[in-house]
């Protein structure tokens, strides 16, 4: 691969989350006397921070009653249905056998993520696990992706961000990073495709497969 330093997003793209997710709307948004969000209605609005998904349940006004509820509950509940996606493991296990540096690059918030990880006995394979809460910023804003590739001393040429959704196309031409869509998210590849991505797999054997010819 001509990448060296990979960033991965984490759900939808290294994990699968959407269950704990949805379970989290679904006790949320009843306590502010709304109906119960569909799963469907969940997948397709998260992806560019928790903030930002809520909006699409609550009038703006209610959002920090709303993060209010939802985050203790996250707290307790977050790592009950939480996996890895299908050759998450062996990838990372692939890039560091190929000398190559992966890491977590999420709108998930920051501590989560790092919690999952370890949970998920993967920290061990990434160089770094930032998200939501470790700076002002969300992707796909530029000032975010630049200080996730500074902290692993990489130019944006340098380096390639995997992920599944419009946000991480985003982020990735935003900076002049590589980008590798895989399906196994919240979005098709035409979504993808249509937000700039040029690459677009399945899922992560694939992306390894083609890594690895």
């Amino acid at each position: 691969m001509r990448f060296r330093t990979v960033l991965f997003d984490l759900d939808g793209t290294l994990i699968e989350h959407l269950p704990a997710i949805h379970r989290c709307y679904a006790h949320t948004l009843p306590k502010l006397g709304l109906p119960a969000p569909t799963y469907e209605q969940v997948k397709s609005a998260i992806g560019g921070g928790l903030s930002r998904a809520m909006r699409k349940f609550v009038p703006a006004e209610r959002v920090e009653e709303a993060l209010a509820i939802y985050r203790p509950y996250w707290d307790e509940t977050m790592l009950d249905d939480v996996a890895l996606m299908p050759g998450g493991r062996e990838i990372l296990e692939s890039l560091r056998e190929a000398g190559a540096v992966a890491s977590v690059f999420t709108n998930k918030m920051g501590s989560s993520a790092r919690l999952i990880c370890d949970h998920l006995g993967v920290s061990d394979l990434l160089a770094d696990v930032v998200g939501a809460d470790d700076t002002q910023w969300l992707k796909p804003e530029l000032a975010f992706t630049e200080w996730a590739l500074a902290r692993l001393g990489v130019r944006a040429g340098e380096a390639c961000m995997v992920g599944d959704s419009p946000f991480d196309v985003a982020a990735a031409v935003n900076s002049g990073m590589g980008f590798v869509g895989v399906t196994t998210g919240t979005h098709s590849e035409s979504d993808l495709r249509a937000a700039g991505a040029t690459e677009v797999w399945a899922d992560l054997p694939m992306v390894a497969a083609k890594w690895n010819r």
